[in-house]
């Protein structure tokens, strides 16, 4: 067991100690309040992480602890730790249980505070040691805001960080930005994080998946179209190109996307203009490309499956997200944050995340969701997911 650090072993004896208990559920603030009747603890009291995070400030609190809910109305438990981390970089953050009002504590080298309070906390029953997704950290790191978690994104691997913070640099710009990686990957949510971020973040996200529509449909989707243009254009239609009119369009598995409509693609691209099929006005529009793919295109344009001019005008700015079984650290935070989404009154044992650590995870983060929300199902009226419950 790794040794506290002195920081921690001076925090230990400075008592009282501040201990933020944040949680909407009154009942369990009360509970927690009688266990915690000593002297030794200054119990402060919140209901969400807006009004924890401004009580940490007025109280001038640097090192305080912080019991979490997880159940917030206001914040992700993500987001809140991670706005903690980078205020009061010396805090704790443990979080509760809010079916059992226990404490988790993560087995990674709690430390004496956090032993001290599940003892307390957990009373009559055993300590649980589950390893929670930031519940503790034994070296209390500062972090700069760009690098810091982004919305229902998980992960504090350095690559994860990499992308955060690449993706709060181009967010604000209008940058054509191309995302690459592994199907599940989460690409999606980078695109929707870049165009929540952005200026744009109040007009519309418009999402084209480039393989899911059939070819023969995809230009009018995309472009619009007049009426009497086509057999069955009863009306006009815009397209989803103008849809995305001062927001941002999601062009998803952009390597799909046929060669007869990528020098349609290439000029609005360029030119910042649609003709719909049919017409002959080009219509101006103000619209902000993310692109994704999960294939490589410099081998689709050396195979000219891809015109190399829109390669390098989608490719402006990319973005590439690792696969899972690239940043296997930061699994357990993913499974237990899948666990909670799912169950929230259900534990995962040390035996099942070392199933879960041991697999090569090809279908990514995707697939991790789901074996979890099988899991979740399988345990039925139990309180702890076995490796029984965990099917690859």
């Amino acid at each position: 067991m790794a040794t506290p650090s002195p920081q921690f072993e001076r925090f230990e004896d400075r008592f009282p100690i501040d201990v933020f208990v944040v949680s909407p559920n009154l009942k369990l603030r009360q509970e927690i309040q009688e266990k915690l009747g000593l002297p030794r603890w200054n119990l402060l009291h919140a209901d969400g992480g807006a009004e924890a995070l401004e009580l940490m400030r007025k109280k001038g609190t640097d090192d305080g602890v912080l019991l979490l809910d997880p159940m917030l109305h206001d914040l992700e438990p993500n987001e809140f730790q991670g706005i903690v981390r980078n205020r009061f970089p010396n805090a704790q953050v443990l979080v509760l249980n809010p079916q059992t009002g226990q404490l988790l504590v993560g087995s990674a080298s709690p430390t004496p505070v956090s032993r001290r309070l599940a003892d307390i906390i957990n009373f009559p029953g055993p300590v649980r040691t589950s390893p929670l997704p930031s519940v503790v950290s034994e070296k209390p790191r500062s972090r700069t805001e760009d690098s810091a978690k982004l919305r229902n994104m998980i992960g504090d691997s350095p690559a994860m960080q990499r992308i955060y913070k690449l993706t709060r640099m181009v967010a604000t710009r209008d940058t054509t930005v191309l995302i690459t990686g592994e199907s599940g990957t989460g690409k999606e949510l980078v695109a929707q994080e870049i165009h929540l971020l952005s200026p744009r973040r109040n007009e519309p996200f418009i999402v084209v998946n480039c393989s899911a529509i059939p070819e023969t449909l995809l230009e009018a989707e995309l472009f619009g179209y007049t009426k009497g243009s086509f057999t069955g254009a009863v009306q006009s239609r815009i397209g989803r190109i103008h849809a995305a009119h001062r927001g941002t369009l999601f062009l998803d598995e952009i390597g799909d996307l046929p060669l007869s409509l990528q020098s349609k693609i290439l000029r609005f691209l360029e030119q910042g203009e649609v003709q719909r099929i049919g017409g002959n006005d080009n219509l101006k529009v103000d619209v902000r490309v993310v692109a994704a793919t999960n294939a490589d295109l410099k081998k689709r344009v050396a195979q000219q499956q891809l015109r190399d001019d829109l390669y390098f005008r989608l490719a402006v700015f990319p973005i590439h997200l690792p696969p899972l079984r690239d940043r296997l650290s930061d699994l357990p935070e993913m499974a237990y944050a899948f666990v909670s989404k799912f169950h929230p009154g259900v534990s995962l044992t040390p035996e099942s995340l070392r199933v879960l650590e041991q697999h090569n995870w090809p279908g990514n983060v995707r697939e991790l969701r789901n074996v979890i929300e099988r899991a979740t199902v399988l345990v039925g009226s139990g309180h702890e997911i076995n490796p029984e419950h965990i099917i690859l």
